[in-house]
């Protein structure tokens, strides 16, 4: 084509002054880097004393150290027993020494050997609730990320190619007025007709647009135009230039605390994110140290129910030997049989529920070894804690309120609040927007004198303007700003209500650790008490005194009385989990690591 033709003609010239048109537009450039050349104008972050606290709260150890709250060393259930019963008569009294035989429990096909750190471990690895949670500071990165792209610049380019064939057209009537006052021409009226004409035209721009964080815009952009025209009288005319336009807004959407308000308040939602994991890790691990609990009582509550069948049928074995020997009635037989049954639907459920239990920790570990209805048999082997600690109640407090996630996410909350609402108040301003152009234009028959020509400064142009714009009565921005303030006021009450909350559940857990040590201390001698009425009336028994319904009631109340005892003290590690879980922490457990928050890569769990 004629058109591209003229093009690779005019790449010579255009080389030229390449270097000219480049050091136009370095000064152009310069323009907006000068608005970009303070710190403050890229400061996106949130408030620094409390991104500063964030991490060092996400960098804390989570273990709670029991001992360094108490206010005396923590006392054994030994000393604890023994400080009891020297307030009042010592109690000589021995729990009768009982064998299992092993042949009594039919060894399972696989065992198991768990102990506490190792389900905490298993949790961390593979427990769903976990997984889930570890995928949301990735999904909150990327609001972060959606927030800062509006401030991505933007280079574009657009190209038109028209070719226009035209018939003679009808012009306008009109009078000559000429310079010259002897010309002929002055005060001759005459019709002008537009002629034929073959026209190309080609149209070209390329530019970059530079979003401001003061609410602005600047555009640089070099266009040119090329138009060719046939018959009668053929032309080519190349125009060229170079443009920059800039557009601030004064009062609405002006300044860059209010451009990158919603970059601070993303901030924001993504440390609340990475707080709501760790919280998630330590409920996750909390739930753990209850299920594990919740199968060693399982455990012991099945080898008591087997305890009480193997002294049932010792019991039976005994009365047939007296009713041979005609020491004892032989009714006495039957009530032994009855006594074995009833400990057999015992035992029974005792074996079921070991296995729920067990279930209930496989759901939470989730290891892919082991199946919900796998045969494996766990078995706990940590010992639980039996010691007293006097707890220092205030300093519990202070640790439960300085370290509880939920608080501190209230903190992060109340700061994206009140951006959010300096934010609206702008937004009820009225528009004020600025605009200022200036471009620099050339004309010539090839590309590069056309550029030449532009810096020349013989055709230069400017405009500068001024847009307003105020609503009428700007309900709708105020409606938005008065939500917005009554949500704060709300979030602020609730943050006294959460601050009540957790004094409450420091002071909640700290009785109920009391409670369960004492219920401890009673039913390690209930079951002592149990267990000497029991060898009573199993001699009274043998002396004729009593029956052997007597003596399986008393049988049944030891089972009884060992149960509670296996529950209180499964109930006093409950305890300290709930204590530990009040602060903020972990009882017995150093920190745990989900990831990385801002702009670093989540790297999975510690």
């Amino acid at each position: 084509m004629a058109v591209l033709k003229t093009l690779r003609r005019s790449t010579i010239a255009l080389a030229i002054t390449n270097s000219e048109i480049a050091k136009a537009i370095s000064l152009l450039l310069f323009f907006p880097l000068l608005l970009s050349g303070c710190a403050a104008y890229f400061d996106t972050a949130p408030k620094p004393e409390l991104v500063d606290k964030v991490a060092q709260r996400l960098q804390d150890e989570e273990s709670l150290a029991l001992s360094t709250l108490a206010t005396k060393l923590p006392q054994t259930l030994e000393a604890a027993i023994t400080e009891s019963e020297t307030k009042r008569a010592k109690l000589k009294l021995d729990l009768p020494t009982i064998t299992t035989p092993q042949s009594a429990i039919k060894p399972p096909e696989t065992h198991r050997q768990l102990s506490i750190a190792e389900a905490r471990g298993l949790a961390l690895s593979n427990n769903l609730d976990l997984k889930i949670a570890l995928v949301e500071p990735s999904i909150a990165a990327t609001y972060v990320g959606e927030e800062q792209a509006k401030f991505d610049d933007l280079i574009f380019a657009n190209v038109k190619y028209a070719n226009k064939d035209t018939p003679q057209l009808d012009g306008d009537v009109v009078s000559f007025k000429t310079v010259d006052p002897d010309s002929p021409l002055k005060g001759e009226i005459a019709k002008l007709n537009l002629l034929p004409q073959s026209t190309e035209q080609l149209d070209f721009a390329v530019g970059v647009v530079v979003p401001l964080r003061t609410g602005g815009k600047v555009t640089i952009s070099s266009p040119f135009n090329l138009k060719q025209t046939d018959l009668y009288l053929p032309s080519e005319q190349y125009l060229a230039g170079v443009r920059f336009s800039i557009s601030q807004p004064l009062l609405r959407n002006a300044g860059i605390d209010n451009n990158v308000a919603g970059i601070r308040i993303a901030r924001y939602e993504q440390s609340i994110v990475d707080l709501k994991t760790r919280l998630q890790s330590i409920r996750v691990l909390a739930a753990i140290d209850k299920a594990y609990w919740a199968l060693y009582v399982a455990w012991e509550e099945l080898e008591i129910q087997q305890q009480q069948y193997q002294l049932a049928e010792q019991n039976l074995a005994m009365v047939r030997r007296r009713v041979k020997a005609g020491l004892t009635a032989k009714i006495e037989i039957n009530r032994a049989e009855i006594g074995i049954a009833e400990r057999m639907t015992s035992l029974i459920v005792a074996k079921t529920k070991l296995k729920t239990t067990q279930r209930k920790l496989l759901l939470l570990l989730n290891d892919p070894r082991y199946d919900l209805d796998s045969r494996i048999v766990i078995n706990t082997t940590t010992a639980p804690t039996l010691l007293n600690f006097a707890f220092n109640r205030n300093s519990l407090v202070e640790k439960a309120l300085a370290g509880r996630l939920e608080l501190l996410e209230m903190e992060l909350k109340l700061a994206a609040d009140a951006t959010k609402i300096d934010y609206l108040e702008n937004q009820t301003l009225p528009l004020f927007m600025l605009d200022y152009s200036y471009g620099k234009q050339g004309r010539s028959d090839d590309l590069g004198n056309a550029y030449a020509d532009s810096f020349s400064g013989q055709y230069d142009n400017w405009a500068v303007g001024l847009k307003m714009e105020i609503p009428l009565t700007n309900e709708l921005r105020r409606s938005r700003l008065s939500r917005a303030v009554q949500q704060r006021l709300q979030r602020l009450t609730t943050q006294e209500l959460k601050i009540l909350t957790v004094r409450r559940e420091i002071y909640d857990a700290l009785d109920q650790v009391a409670q369960n040590w004492q219920l401890i201390i009673a039913n390690r001698q209930s079951v002592v008490l149990a267990g000497a009425n029991y060898t009573a009336e199993l001699k009274q028994f043998n002396e004729g005194l009593r029956t052997m319904t007597e003596v399986l009631g008393t049988l049944t109340k030891l089972g009884s009385a060992q149960i509670k005892e296996i529950k209180a003290i499964a109930d006093y590690q409950v305890a300290l989990i709930d204590l530990a879980y009040a602060t903020g922490t972990l009882l017995g457990y150093g920190r745990v690591d989900i990831g990385e928050s801002e702009s670093e890569q989540m790297t999975g769990v510690k």
